[in-house]
């Protein structure tokens, strides 16, 4: 895939922030991801590829853009066929109350090379560099988190394991503080959250729990560009999704998926801030009718990340 696309993608997710951040803390999720997906939408149009959407807003039936199977791109003679998984608002309820962690994200990877995840949920497991290819869905989480300490080299009380706040994960709450470790408890937004063992600032070291099967091949695309790690393991919850899986390609559904089936080649990653997280800063309104946006831009081939803040003059641009 062509370098230059990454910055294109980056200016799509951008739109996407910049679109949904006017919604930030009044309480109306539709209208925060109705705003972002019209602005990635949009966006798409200016771009020159034959894009797929993979992992989207769902079905043709349930979403009326940015849907399973959409093409998107200018598209013509020349133009790359790449896939794309995305999440136009990835936290659609902290963007409404105003919480930490929303962002914009887009994965991009050559034709073929995503696992189609239908929307269901999957078991996971995250961790960063040092601790690759050691950690593992078969293990059980004390193993994971001892192992996380030594790779780590830190005492199991330092590390910080996040997950989500379901009451599905009671057990794995108890069993993870009983082994020692710390937990940071989450509402929403499981795609930074499983890129966050990556970045020692973030405080985290191991994500585990069980969350989106679409957000689990977003947040493997993140994973794959900063040489960390991931399983994934489908959670069906009745027999049509299972149907449903086996349908769209998935040859074995109670398959433990390692990092290169969920994301195989060369990928990309794009995410823009909408508010405050671990990875990024917020959209910032700026005086002047002026705004502020923070991103980073990935490629696993050359393991390469930019983080781009950017400002945004309305008074002469676009207008979201």
């Amino acid at each position: 895939m062509d370098r230059n696309l990454a910055l294109e993608f980056v200016r799509i997710t951008e739109a996407a922030a910049l679109a949904c951040a006017k919604h930030m803390g009044r309480g109306d999720e539709k209208a925060a991801d109705q705003a972002a997906v019209d602005a990635m939408r949009k966006a798409f149009d200016s771009v020159f590829i034959d894009g797929t959407v993979v992992i989207g807003e769902g079905e043709r039936d349930e979403a009326p853009m940015l849907y399973i199977g959409e093409k998107v791109g200018q598209r013509g003679p020349g133009a790359p066929s790449i896939d794309i998984a995305l999440d136009p608002l990835e936290g659609t309820t902290i963007c409404a109350s105003g919480g930490v962690g929303a962002i914009a994200v887009i994965a991009v990877a050559e034709k073929g090379n995503f696992l189609h995840a239908p929307d269901t949920y999957m078991k996971k497991i995250a961790c960063g560099p040092r601790a690759k290819g050691l950690i593992g869905l078969d293990k059980a989480p004390e193993e994971n988190i001892r192992i996380v300490a030594e790779a780590l080299g830190k005492k199991i009380s330092d590390v910080t394991v996040v997950i989500l706040e379901r009451p599905r994960h009671e057990e794995l709450i108890a069993r993870v503080r009983k082994s020692g470790a710390r937990i940071r408890l989450i509402g929403d937004g499981d795609v930074s959250a499983g890129i966050a063992p990556c970045w020692d600032e973030s405080g985290i070291d191991l994500l585990m729990g069980t969350g989106g099967a679409p957000e689990g091949v977003i947040a493997a695309a993140g994973l794959k560009c900063l040489g960390g790690d991931f399983e994934g393991q489908l959670q069906f919850r009745n027999a049509g999704e299972r149907e449903r899986a086996l349908k769209m390609g998935i040859k074995n559904p109670d398959q433990i998926f390692k990092l290169d089936d969920l994301a195989k080649g060369s990928v990309m990653f794009c995410a823009t801030g909408v508010t405050d997280g671990p990875l990024l800063k917020g959209v910032r309104s700026l005086p002047g009718n002026r705004g502020a946006t923070h991103s980073i831009v990935m490629r696993s081939h050359t393991g390469t990340v930019r983080r781009i803040e950017a400002e945004h003059n309305f008074n002469i641009k676009y207008q979201v």
